[in-house]
């Protein structure tokens, strides 16, 4: 019998594909693996899988878990108590902290006698004098009038206290901030190693750390300088460090080539190229230097700061304001001086002299600036003489009659304006209202949802988004930083501070890129913005809250208010300046492609800004955060009220550990906000 067998079945492709080709799905996946996001959020999701069912059965899916908190309250009282027994005996506090203290307080007093002893007129000539020399007649023009004011509005001798003050803080936050930014930028261990010491020095808000100071160097001058190092250090660092690291490779190259060492190559083509952002470190650090000038009043330090403090403690808007112009002027004029200075061309010079270092040296050139030191040197001397000459001659105070009071006429107009906008038009409604309707539209529910978010989702959602961005070590930082919240036993009151700080910089976003843009395509609109944002930035952030409380009542609106006012001018600086400096021949080639200006913007400028974008958003969280917590005074509540109550009462564990809840909210936030190098590899 035969059998037949049917022939074996081979499977064919369907028509039109290959059989030898892999499957779509196998080529789609392969192709999602390729993309580092992709595989990361793959790699999120599978770890996530494991454990979010392990962690929700465990300890749950609603707020943070009590088993993972830890109570410092004990050993922080007892901290504190230990060193309020020990400030006048341990040689800790008499022969270092001691011989800290009385350094400060002798340079301040040094700089406070030498202005005392030039007086008013003299003073006047010699800040005139520094501006012309260094930015140009204009400048000193600036300089002398804004002197002449704080003289006319009867505020001198709070100003001379204030400017012996900063000139102190200022000059030693420049070098704490370029020594640590110059660390930064040549060294990229380095660099990782300080990103989160900058981001606690600057997030960590000033109330928080006073309390500390204070126990330590006890009310005055001393503790009121070093609280503004330790927030006006920052600025300069982080901008040395960018200066430092976005040079020219070519430039040094070149310079290298010559055979100039690392020290000459540091000092003939680095530091001249990073001029202008280090300048612009100074600038900032002089404008956050006074901006705490009334806060530092708060323990002790005198000057234009108490005044103003003293004044809105009797809501007296008027006496604050008067107090408060000078503060605004002082900063205009450093302003245009480091602005200035910026402007005027030498980096190019410094560069060429890079020759030298490979040992070829002019001896005329060196002769002719020889001379030129000695008349530089001769012209100060004469100067100096002049100036101290005009000081004796004028006298030591501005002469009381010829000052102007504005207290009276300011209140009546902020009165005015209560009056009319605090309810509005009918139909239409006034500044309540609005305050109404943005704290049930936007704050409430974006507290809400982030206080229902599970503890395991919030730590997954910014585990995402740190490593989107960065790498691993980005999103570790970021979740630790989180988890640290919920160890504090500060998680609710944190998701509440946290909607606040959203909203705000989300607000000041929107219209600090909008502004920024004209500013940088029009120096016109850049001339015209520069008082108006040294008005905004430099103004006292107490003298915000009388204004905004008036207009818009207490509760959280008012915080967020000032917050965004206070924000906006460095939001603004810095992505103008960023769009500003985009090569000039990158926009030459999209102009000659036809781009429209929309286009320009678009995909040039921004991308080719991204570095100073992303400095500007980490600024405007750094800033919300300092004014919101300064808003727990005017009904923030949450984070900000245990920080000034912690101040008020004495308490260093309610206050310090609500700071550190607060340093770690801004850390987390710059994690998640800030890419970092190799993060497009997938590292």
């Amino acid at each position: 019998m035969t059998v037949h067998t049917a022939p074996p079945q081979v499977k064919t492709a369907p028509p039109g594909r290959d059989a030898s080709a892999p499957h779509p799905a196998a080529l789609a996946l392969r192709a999602l693996w390729a993309r580092p996001a992709a595989r990361k959020l793959l790699l999120l999701a599978a770890a996530a899988a494991v454990l979010v069912p392990v962690a929700a059965a465990t300890h749950g899916s609603g707020t943070w878990p009590s088993a993972f908190t830890v109570d410092l309250t004990k050993p922080l009282t007892g901290a504190s108590d230990w060193i309020i027994d020990n400030r006048d005996s341990h040689w800790a506090f008499l022969y270092f902290f001691g011989h800290i203290s009385g350094a400060i307080i002798g340079a301040v007093h040094a700089v406070y006698t030498v202005l005392l002893a030039l007086g008013w007129a003299g003073v006047t000539a010699a800040a005139a004098l520094l501006a012309w020399r260094v930015a140009g007649a204009r400048v000193a023009v600036v300089a002398l009038a804004s002197f002449a004011a704080c003289g006319l509005l009867g505020m001198w001798v709070p100003t001379m206290r204030t400017l012996a003050l900063m000139i102190v803080a200022v000059a030693a936050s420049v070098a704490v901030g370029a020594l640590l930014g110059l660390a930064a930028g040549l060294s990229d261990r380095t660099f990782r190693a300080l990103r989160p010491v900058l981001d606690t020095m600057q997030a960590l808000p000033a109330f928080a750390y006073l309390l500390p100071v204070v126990l330590v160097f006890g009310i005055g001058v001393a503790p009121a300088v070093l609280a503004t190092v330790v927030y006006a250090a920052p600025p300069m660092a982080r901008l040395t460090a960018l200066g430092l690291r976005s040079t020219d490779q070519g430039v040094l190259e070149a310079v290298e080539s010559l055979g100039a060492t690392g020290r000459q190559r540091l000092l003939t083509a680095r530091l001249p190229l990073a001029r202008r952002e280090l300048l612009l470190g100074v600038n900032q650090t002089i404008m956050m230097a006074l901006s705490m000038a009334v806060i530092a009043s708060v323990i002790g330090a005198d000057g234009l700061g108490d005044r103003v403090y003293q004044a809105l403690s009797t809501v007296d808007v008027g006496s604050a304001l008067a107090a408060g112009i000078p503060i605004v002027l002082l900063a205009i004029v450093f302003d245009r001086i480091t602005s200035g200075s910026a402007s005027r061309p030498g980096a190019g010079q410094a560069f060429r002299r890079a020759g030298g270092t490979a040992g070829r040296r002019l001896g005329e050139g060196g002769h002719n600036r020889t001379r030129t030191r000695t008349r530089t040197a001769t012209t100060w001397a004469l100067a100096i003489a002049l100036t101290a000459a005009l000081g004796r001659l004028g006298g030591t105070a501005w002469p009381d009659g010829w000052t102007v009071a504005i207290a009276a006429p300011v209140n009546t107009a902020k009165d005015w304006m209560v009056d009319h906008l605090y309810t509005g038009l009918p139909g239409i409604g006034g500044t309540a209202d609005l305050a109404a309707h943005y704290t049930t539209w936007v704050l409430d529910p974006l507290r809400d949802g982030l206080q229902a978010l599970p503890w395991w989702g919030a730590l997954l959602l910014v585990a995402a988004l740190a490593w989107l961005i960065g790498t691993w070590r980005t999103a570790l930082t970021a979740v630790l930083s989180l988890a640290a919240i919920g160890v504090l036993g500060r998680w609710e009151l944190s998701m509440d501070t946290l909607s606040q700080v959203l909203a705000a910089v989300a607000v000041t976003l929107l219209l600090g890129f909008a502004i920024a843009v004209p500013a940088a395509r029009s120096p016109r609109v850049e001339r015209l913005l520069r008082p108006v944002l040294d008005v905004f930035q430099t103004m006292p952030q107490f003298v915000y809250l009388i204004p905004v409380v008036a207009l818009f009542g207490i509760g959280r609106a008012p915080a967020a208010a000032a917050a965004v006012v206070y924000a906006l001018p460095a939001v603004v600086r810095i992505a103008s300046e960023g769009l500003r400096r985009v090569n000039p021949g990158a926009m030459e080639s999209a102009r000659s492609l036809g781009a429209t200006g929309g286009q320009q913007l678009r995909q040039v400028q921004f991308p080719l800004a991204r570095p100073q974008l992303l400095l500007a958003v980490n600024q405007a969280v750094v800033l919300v955060l300092s004014v919101v917590i300064i808003g727990g005074l005017v009904g923030g509540g949450a984070l900000g009220y245990e920080v000034v109550f912690g101040l008020a009462q004495g308490d260093l564990a309610t206050g310090l550990t609500a700071g550190v809840a607060i340093a770690c909210l801004g850390l987390m936030l710059d994690r998640v906000t800030q890419p970092t190098k190799g993060a497009r590899d997938g590292a």
